[in-house]
């Protein structure tokens, strides 16, 4: 018998005593986009920088600068309308489009070159004269890695870091290092010229509510907390399952692999939400430092406790898919893994011996990003007894799952006894709390509520250099020994399935099994 589901609504009246975010507004200010002329600035930033503008939430005088190397000139602007369009979800005739866009300019600029600084630096003060707008700076690096300290050396040197009056914070995006050592290395550089409160190291997965909505669930509800330990929780999974394969970006997947693009920052990230203990308030400084916290705790990870494949040819969605090797400008003898999974432990009171299992994979059987942290069973099964007569053979342990993407929401399995049925016959039940059902639906994108942070100087959401060297500490090793090594054995899954057979054997070993039916 398949489960049931029970959906969970949010009544009218509930909603209707939300306060609104108008209060949350940044002073006037420029944001200037490095690496503008990229896909992240089209299909993201600009975007949600205009959902901001719909809710009031941009200040009246602001003014965003894209920066890159190509001479746009107007033709811009435009494109960033068009954007806002296709993958906004913005309708083309929305009347506040066209005063938005006018907001928008481009300066082309050579990263690297330092005497083409003083020009940005003299454009932004004619822009912020012109448009009645104060000091407040806010710069986004949405560049290659390698350009990130010519940047942020070359605006110090400009005297744009360091204002006297008026808030300027940097945002750079991942990846943050490729390992401890460059980390450490770009730490040190970019706070040689931004103090560490100016910076913004940036994870759109934080910008998630279902991430967010952790720290509520967790805290802000009296039925969960206490349960929410070693005592009761039996393991804790974490998934960030991709169907897509490297889309035309096979030298930067090369380089990176699914250990450091995904399982470092976002995955990690998700653990820390899992694992922290309460802070003692839910300003940025408290949450950040219990978050370092559960990464300390966990112990140096053995070799054999992580996993790495490769995809091979398959079937997505009914549709042939090359191998990794096969993919545009990627070595066809690659030891590049497309998929990684690691068991851990967190070595404190809360959490010492329940096992972590984390995985992180492209060309995976479903797009979907979710933690599953399963309950220990009762400690005297008696309705186990009662099983061979009914509809369900066995019966299943409380399984809490929430789900970050793509259908976010939270879900809580437990057993029912089966209507109508001898013999006391139970099978699971779901309680389903889905967003988009509860609150309707929308096309944020997270980058909204990061940017509107970052503008505003609130670092809740983005990582400390100590926990990215933290995690970076980590992994390290294990990226060292996989280096060291090159897999005989790639490829060692199909497109389309869910990783290869040692991402089993990594749980198997333990008893149990990965949850592959998810999202």
């Amino acid at each position: 018998m398949a489960s049931a589901t029970v959906q969970l609504k949010v009544r009218p009246e509930d909603l209707s005593q939300v306060p609104k975010a108008g209060e949350r507004i940044p002073d006037p200010g420029i944001m200037v986009i490095f690496g503008a002329s990229g896909d992240l600035t089209k299909r993201k930033l600009l975007p949600s920088l205009f959902h901001l503008e719909q809710d009031n939430l941009l200040p009246k005088n602001f003014a965003i600068v894209g920066v890159a190397r190509r001479p746009l000139g107007n033709e811009f602007a435009e494109d960033m309308r068009q954007g806002i369009v296709e993958f906004g979800g913005v309708k083309a005739d929305d009347p506040k489009l066209d005063e938005f866009i006018q907001k928008v300019s481009y300066y082309a600029l050579s990263f690297d070159d330092a005497s083409h600084y003083a020009g940005l630096k003299a454009e932004l003060d004619r822009i912020a004269q012109e448009k009645n707008i104060g000091p407040d700076r806010l710069f986004y690096l949405a560049t290659a890695p390698e350009y990130f300290t010519p940047i942020v050396e070359n605006l110090g040197a400009q005297g744009m870091a360091q204002p006297e009056k008026g808030r300027v914070g940097v945002v750079i995006e991942k990846p943050f290092g490729h390992d401890l050592d460059s980390a450490r290395e770009l730490n040190h550089q970019v706070n040689a010229v931004f103090h560490e409160n100016q910076v913004f190291r940036i994870d759109h997965y934080l910008g998630k509510e279902t991430v967010q909505n952790i720290l509520v669930f967790r805290f802000g509800n009296g039925i969960f907390e206490p349960i929410w330990n070693r005592n009761y929780i039996d393991h804790v999974q974490i998934t960030a399952a991709e169907t897509l394969g490297v889309e035309g970006r096979g030298p930067f997947y090369e380089k990176a692999g699914a250990l450091r693009d995904v399982v470092q920052n976002h995955v990690m990230e998700l653990l820390s939400f899992v694992g922290m203990e309460p802070p003692s308030s839910f300003e940025s400084e408290a949450v950040r430092r219990e978050k370092v916290k559960v990464w300390r705790a966990i112990p140096n990870i053995p070799i054999l406790n992580a996993v790495r494949g490769q995809y091979g040819p398959g079937v997505i969605d009914g549709k042939k898919v090359a191998g990794y090797r096969d993919e545009e400008r990627v070595n066809p003898e690659s030891g590049t893994e497309t998929y990684a999974a690691v068991r851990l432990e967190i070595e404190n009171w809360r959490w010492a011996g329940v096992p972590f299992y984390l995985r992180a994979g492209k060309r995976l059987k479903k797009r979907a990003t979710e933690i599953s942290i399963q309950f220990k069973q009762p400690p005297l099964l008696i309705f186990n007894r009662m099983q061979s007569s009914g509809p369900c053979t066995e019966i299943q342990p409380n399984l809490l799952t929430i789900r970050i993407q793509p259908n976010e929401g939270i879900a809580l399995r437990f057993g029912a006894k089966v209507p109508n049925t001898p013999n006391m016959s139970v099978c699971p039940v779901n309680m389903d709390f889905d967003y988009a059902s509860a609150f309707g639906t929308s096309a944020a994108t997270g980058y909204e509520r990061l940017l509107l942070d970052a503008m505003l100087g609130d670092q809740t959401l983005f990582s400390h250099r100590d926990g990215v060297e933290t995690t970076w500490a980590l992994y390290t090793p294990i990226l060292e020994a996989w280096a060291a090594k090159n897999p005989e054995v790639f490829p060692n899954y199909f497109a389309g399935s869910w990783g290869p057979d040692c991402g089993n054997r990594l749980l198997e070993r333990d008893g149990r099994s990965w949850r592959n039916n998810i999202g």
